[in-house]
């Protein structure tokens, strides 16, 4: 297999696997430097060996492949200790279509719109108590405000107990992934009941035996007004007209929560860090929220998501068969991946890639296989349209109450599994907005920044 792969790194693959963890975007970007250019080799400790293409012609081929010669699911195993063998990013061929047409109906579009007004008020209640001129981490905020969000929009939750216990023990599960043993299943599988992943799974039993609990009475409740994800999951039925089944049910509750309240937090945080050292986007955005006009956000939140992918590789995919893509041919074993990161900064796709400029989103949409925060083709993340409004519901009001500084030179990222997320835990100083400009006056400034 070897001979068959685009070149990459010559280090041993302890090295490859440490500089990968410790600094997810400079080692990539080194070992492309030189490599092939185009597509190179990554080597991970307990992995097959990853290809990452940085070609959109390469790209397009990579998702447009039959499900039958390239496994979404396969590549993305590792997810399996946290989200369950049923969720729909595990899955492929006719399992994922099936399970994909199951979700698709809970994450439609009208339907996230209908949660505008809770994400509004858990919002509100969250900026509230946001400290003033001083050094604040809103990364740490904003994942207890996306979870917030997850368990009242996707579980369902109200007020008590269950609520308490998950709010504490989700984030105990989802912290497995800063550490290393997060992407070795041979490590997990000897360290069971010990150490760190000993402690993870005490506490996925006991979300586990809550969100059964919780499946169950609401199979026995059955109220036809919620409008809640886990109400749509328990009225939907495969094609044979069985229901799902409960460990259906969990698993697809559990990847809604990473894909919906950990990636997002981190690109939320992504955003503070890159709008703290840019005053004159910040004033933009300011201005065109005050006006009440989307356009602009909607390009903050895209050149967020490019300059920061929190999925620097979306969806890697196991070769069941051989298949060629750009010149070079993949035997079975190998994972091929699109490099999101890499593609989103290569300057013959996007002119000064490194610099902050929204407004390259207001002359042209993003591609289909240039533009990768939430991967693409059949595979794209279900739960995009739930992340993107989220986005909008927290940018709109911190546009509204805050101007944010800089509080270090630069800000750091961190691996966090299979995602990036800020460094520094996205620290900054906020200080309270002037009173917002008068629409005429917003819609003036909007065009003089834009000129």
């Amino acid at each position: 297999m070897q001979a068959t792969l685009p070149p990459g790194s010559r280090m041993p693959t302890a090295l490859q696997t440490i500089g990968w963890w410790m600094r997810p975007l400079a080692f990539p970007d080194r070992v492309r430097a030189r490599a092939d250019g185009r597509r190179y080799t990554l080597k991970l400790a307990g992995q097959p060996p990853f290809v990452l293409l940085t070609d959109p012609d390469d790209v397009k081929a990579l998702m447009t492949a039959p499900p039958n010669v390239l496994h979404p699911g396969e590549g993305a195993r590792i997810l399996e200790p946290i989200v369950g063998p049923n969720s729909v990013i595990l899955l492929d061929e006719d399992l994922h279509m099936e399970q994909r047409k199951l979700m698709l109906p809970a994450f439609h579009g009208d339907r996230m719109q209908r949660l505008t007004g809770l994400m509004d008020e858990l919002t509100e209640r969250e900026l509230d108590g946001w400290p003033l001129d001083a050094p604040v981490e809103l990364h740490p905020r904003l994942q207890a405000l996306t979870l917030e969000i997850i368990l009242r929009a996707v579980f369902g939750l109200d007020e008590g107990p269950r609520l308490d216990l998950l709010r504490e023990r989700l984030p105990q599960i989802l912290s497995f992934g800063d550490s290393p043993i997060s992407l070795m299943p041979p490590l997990q599988r000897l360290m069971r009941g010990r150490g760190r992943f000993g402690r993870f799974e005490r506490d996925r039993a006991e979300v586990d035996r809550e969100l059964y609990a919780l499946i169950e009475e609401r199979r026995a409740e059955r109220d036809g007004d919620r409008d809640d994800v886990l109400a749509m999951l328990l009225d939907a039925t495969h094609s044979d007209g069985s229901p799902m089944r409960d460990e259906e049910i969990r698993d697809e509750l559990m990847t809604a929560l990473v894909a919906g309240h950990e990636t997002t937090a981190s690109s939320l945080g992504f955003a503070f860090e890159q709008l703290a050292r840019s005053r004159d986007v910040q004033e933009r955005l300011a201005a065109s929220v005050a006006a009440d006009e989307t356009a602009y956000l909607d390009a903050t939140i895209n050149e967020v998501l490019r300059r920061r992918p929190v999925l620097t590789i979306p969806e890697p995919r196991l070769v069941k068969r051989e298949i060629e893509i750009g010149g070079w041919t993949y035997p079975v074993g190998a994972v091929l991946c699109a490099a999101a990161y890499q593609i989103h900064h290569d300057p013959a796709i996007y002119p000064d890639p490194y610099a902050f400029k929204p407004e390259r989103f207001l002359e042209r949409k993003p591609g289909t296989y240039t533009f990768l925060p939430f991967g693409g083709g059949r595979r794209r993340c279900l739960g995009a349209s739930f992340a993107l409004l989220e986005m909008r519901v927290v940018l709109r009001a911190a546009a509204r109450r805050f101007t944010v500084s800089a509080d270090r030179p630069r800000p750091r990222v961190r691996r966090r599994m299979i995602t990036i997320a800020p460094g520094d835990g996205a620290r900054v100083l906020l200080s309270r907005r002037p009173s917002p400009p008068s629409p005429s006056a917003a819609a003036a400034a909007t065009e003089r920044a834009a000129a």
